[in-house]
């Protein structure tokens, strides 16, 4: 159990400096390390994809509402629109929680896995091109159909959304300090229905571990955290310098090799 504890308060202090200095969400990284510590612990191995992703939401909860007051404070936060995104993202993040839990753990790595290949291949190419650089032009359906689906895919993955966020709102012409600050806004209610459904559609189990709600694990949970919400800030700050453009393509690597350990293991 110590040597458990000790790896969540390292994922927590890692998952919030990533998040803060190349604004990529933790998720990415806790998913993964979260398996790999879960199975170490022996918890059913049937249960153990859909834990890790509900407890890697339920801590995305927090550092995603520090993340917020720091973006709100500094006026990128374009609140008019992250009104219009949240009702689909809550939504599709509600959807998604019930679909993982009527979806193989094996599925759901592979599904993973795949992501981050291509969240790996998108950093290190680079940004996308505007296709539209009118702002004024998004109608409200194409918002909550979008926001649905950016919703329901980060909830399937245990993610905030923000590497599906950011490309979007920049590709329609959103500058991009305002398209990450909106992101980290609409990664709350991601992370806050998400977690919801996973907790509930988890009650049903009757293999969960102790300390767990549905598929949330407390303790795991807390370990996070507990740090990252320290960590974040110390990250953004890095951000100002170091080569952060470098220091995404290394990122990048990781992620391949978190991508082929969720597949082996």
């Amino acid at each position: 159990m110590f040597e458990a504890t000790l790896i969540y308060l390292l994922l927590g202090a890692f998952a919030g400096i990533a998040a803060g200095l190349l604004g990529v969400g933790g998720g990415l990284i806790i998913v993964p390390v979260l398996v790999a510590v879960f199975q170490m612990q022996s918890f059913d191995p049937k249960l153990v994809m859909q834990l890790a992703l509900g407890t890697s939401l339920a801590t995305i909860v927090f550092t995603s509402l520090s993340s917020v007051i720091a973006h709100h404070r500094r006026g990128a936060v374009v609140w008019g629109m992250v009104a219009k995104m949240a009702p689909g993202m809550l939504l599709g993040a509600m959807l998604g929680a019930y679909v993982a839990d009527n979806v193989s753990g094996e599925q759901l790595k592979l599904f993973f896995a795949a992501f981050e290949v291509a969240v790996a291949v998108y950093m290190i190419l680079g940004t996308p091109v505007v296709m539209n650089s009118v702002q004024n032009t998004f109608k409200r359906s194409e918002l909550f159909g979008v926001s649905a689906c950016i919703g329901g895919l980060a909830s399937v993955l245990g993610i905030g959304g923000g590497t599906l966020t950011v490309p979007y709102l920049c590709m329609r012409g959103i500058k991009i300090h305002q398209a990450v600050a909106v992101s980290a806004a609409c990664g709350l209610p991601i992370a806050a229905s998400g977690a919801l459904g996973y907790c509930f559609f988890g009650l049903n189990e009757a293999v969960l571990p102790a300390f767990s709600s549905g598929f949330i694990y407390w303790p795991a949970w807390a370990g996070i955290v507990a740090v990252s919400l320290f960590t974040a800030p110390i990250g953004a700050a890095l951000a100002h310098h170091l080569p952060v453009a470098s220091l995404k393509k290394v990122f990048a690597g990781l992620l391949l090799v978190m991508a082929l350990v969720m597949i082996v293991i």
